[in-house]
């Protein structure tokens, strides 16, 4: 086999706002399987503000993508060469395949897992959303950090993304009195009481997010499942109920400062009303990954669960792609098509 193989490969390392210039691309040899190997062609690339972090020389739950490797990223592939007997030619597959053209593997496991097959009856690309790490995030987040108990107040914010809009699904279906979303835009916030079927939505671009709380919830919030941090989650603080539940999943306002700014001026809420703050990672739950996928695809069957997916097109597009997630621009999974299945 010949050809090329386009990669997308960190340039150099992003100051504030990750740029398009942060990358590189470049053409590389298309690699040949060698025994025990396949190659994957890449169809879809999916994007989550915690790659922002890879990109950062620091100490973290994964090492830092270095200058002149490309891009780490999810990906959904189809085998082209297959050199493994438990792999065929055509297969489709996912994993961390990154920004290239063509992956070489030789399917062991790694840090996030190896190369699994996309299961045969859904769209391929769900298995970088509501089944693949996010949906799976928000299932353990909410469920196992949050606790939500019917009859709860539950609040999320960056609720019209990916993890949040199935983290705040997942609180309705479990029996919660009233979901709160706050995102940003009209069309979001109408897609989560429409389409999501939350309580309600507060738009943070418009309305006072403290205020709103106040006035929706009464100092009543039982859990609160924060993708953002800042402001948004010291709003949430003033307004939490006693022994509430606090899931820290993201916080994607500081992800582009270039100097951290200070914590929550109202921590000591958590002292005052007795509540629980934890964050987590999917890390810790991938041995139950079945029970999540289980219970996401019957929601998704019964009508339960809704997913939005916002996908662009276009291989020379991923940093620009990118940068939709911390421009605001994406509602639900931000995915990327790169090519046709064959």
């Amino acid at each position: 086999m010949s050809g090329t193989n386009r990669q997308w490969q960190l340039g150099s390392r992003p100051v504030g706002m990750v740029k398009e210039s942060d990358f590189d691309l470049v053409e590389a040899p298309r690699p040949e399987p060698a025994e025990g190997q396949i190659l994957i062609r890449n169809l879809y690339f999916a994007f989550e503000p915690a790659m922002r972090g890879w990109l950062n020389d620091e100490k973290s739950y994964l090492p830092p993508v270095g200058i002149g490797e490309v891009m780490r990223a999810s990906a959904v592939g189809q085998v082209v060469a297959s050199r493994n007997p438990d792999f065929a030619e055509g297969d489709l597959v996912h994993g961390m395949f990154g920004w290239q053209e063509y992956c070489l593997s030789d399917t062991k496991p790694g840090a996030m897992g190896g190369v699994s097959r996309v299961p045969a009856g859904i769209e391929p690309q769900w298995v970088l959303g509501v089944l693949g790490g996010t949906g799976l995030t928000a299932y353990f987040g909410m469920l196992e950090i949050g606790q939500p108990k019917e009859g709860d107040v539950v609040v999320v914010s960056g609720a019209a993304g990916a993890t949040g809009s199935i983290a705040a699904q997942i609180a309705r279906i479990k029996g919660a009195a009233k979901v709160i979303g706050i995102a940003g835009g009209e069309e979001k916030c109408r897609w989560l009481t429409e389409e999501a079927r939350l309580t309600t939505a507060i738009d943070y671009k418009k309305e006072d997010v403290r205020l709103r709380l106040k006035q929706e919830c009464g100092d009543a919030i039982n859990v609160y499942f924060d993708n953002v941090g800042g402001e948004i989650l010291d709003a949430a603080l003033v307004n939490m109920a006693l022994f509430g539940r606090i899931a820290l999943c993201g916080g994607i306002s500081a992800y582009n400062e270039k100097e951290l700014p200070p914590g929550p001026r109202h921590y000591m809420q958590l002292v005052i009303r007795r509540c629980t703050m934890q964050g987590f990672l999917l890390l810790d739950y991938f041995a139950r990954a079945r029970e999540a996928i289980d219970d996401l695809s019957g929601w998704i069957a019964s009508g339960e669960l809704a997913h939005a997916e916002d996908i662009q097109e276009g291989f020379e597009n991923a940093p620009k792609t990118f940068r939709r997630l911390f421009e605001g621009k994406n509602l639900g999974k931000q995915l990327l098509k790169v090519a046709d299945p064959v």
